[in-house]
């Protein structure tokens, strides 16, 4: 299976912002009041516990690049019944509740910009699933995109 560019080039990116998350800068230092720092534990820990349940439930179908795999299946029930992106959901929340525990406003910086990475990473993921799953489309219109859709 040739992967293609733009799936690389994603992945590269996505992994630059994690690796560039476990540094810190100093200056970018902030304070938080005690409440969001328990706050942001609440936000990580479901976080994770959103990300494992949509691994486990994607099983052999998951890989970290946006086209889907030759063979694979579209996922609709369980988390993916409510959200189609929900590990990056819950790497998202994972990001942010870590960098609000750290007081850290360069961690902020790097998961909202990860955010965003995301985001456009799901439009091009997207494409993709529509070229290979028919009923992608009505499934995209009962399911958010990270976060349920309000009825």
């Amino acid at each position: 299976m040739k992967i293609p560019i733009k799936d690389i080039l994603f992945v590269v990116l996505q992994f630059a912002l994690f690796v560039a998350f476990a540094f810190e800068i100093g200056s970018m230092r902030i304070f938080f009041p005690v409440f969001l720092f328990w706050a942001g534990v609440f936000i990580l820990v479901v976080g994770a516990l959103i990300t494992l349940v949509a691994v486990l439930q994607l099983n052999v179908h998951l890989s970290p690049f946006p086209s889907p795999l030759p063979g694979s299946r579209l996922i609709v029930n369980g988390v993916y019944k409510f959200v189609r992106h929900p590990i990056y959901t819950g790497i998202m929340m994972g990001f942010f509740g870590f960098a609000i525990i750290a007081d850290s406003g360069y961690k902020l910086m790097v998961a909202a910009i990860l955010s965003v990475l995301f985001y456009f990473k799901t439009i091009y993921e997207e494409k993709r699933m529509m070229e290979v799953y028919p009923d992608y489309a009505q499934y995209k219109q009962r399911a958010g995109r990270f976060f349920p859709k309000l009825r």
